[in-house]
């Protein structure tokens, strides 16, 4: 199964347009795929809300002995921080889709990046990660062109791409 990792702020009050976004992201996603998230609360929670709904799976990859959101269907209490959480959440993606966030959700951007993870950024959302845009100019973090990074104002578009791109990825691994 294709493993879909997001990333998103936390924060208990999202801000509109991201709320939005992600909302439509998780409807568009099929459910024949695992997300993977921080499984804490915010853009996390909607999307597992959303997906779980439909009858999807959600791995909710958790810092330290956390509980997490209601909506994880599987919990994994790392006993790590934060962003040491985070390289557990990447490295078990098939590909990133950022959905907004502010530094924590960069982080994981250019965590995955660094790693090679596949990654769609949805842009227009007002967090800060709309700016990794301006960062990839050429479509790249910096001048080691690691991985090809997609940017889309489009939340179903990044679902769409996010089968696509970590199905490929997802066989390639499995060879």
């Amino acid at each position: 199964m294709i493993q879909v990792a997001i990333a998103g702020s936390s924060d208990q009050t999202p801000l509109g347009e991201a709320e939005r976004k992600a909302r439509e992201f998780a409807r568009a996603l099929p459910t024949d795929v695992i997300i993977l998230t921080g499984g804490r609360g915010g853009i996390m929670k909607i999307v597992a809300e959303e997906f779980t709904k439909r009858g999807g799976i959600v791995v909710g990859i958790l810092p330290y002995s956390d509980q997490g959101n209601e909506f994880n269907t599987i919990r994994i209490k790392t006993g790590l921080n934060p962003v040491e959480r985070s390289g557990i959440l990447i490295e078990s993606a098939d590909v990133l889709v950022v959905l907004g966030g502010g530094v924590g959700t960069m982080i994981e951007a250019l965590m995955a990046y660094n790693l090679g993870v596949p990654m769609i950024v949805v842009t227009g959302t007002g967090y800060a990660s709309d700016r990794l845009e301006e960062l990839a100019k050429d479509g790249y973090f910096d001048h080691k062109k690691i991985v090809k990074i997609i940017f889309t104002d489009d939340p179903r578009e990044a679902a769409k791409l996010a089968v696509e791109i970590g199905g490929r990825r997802n066989e390639a691994d499995n060879v």
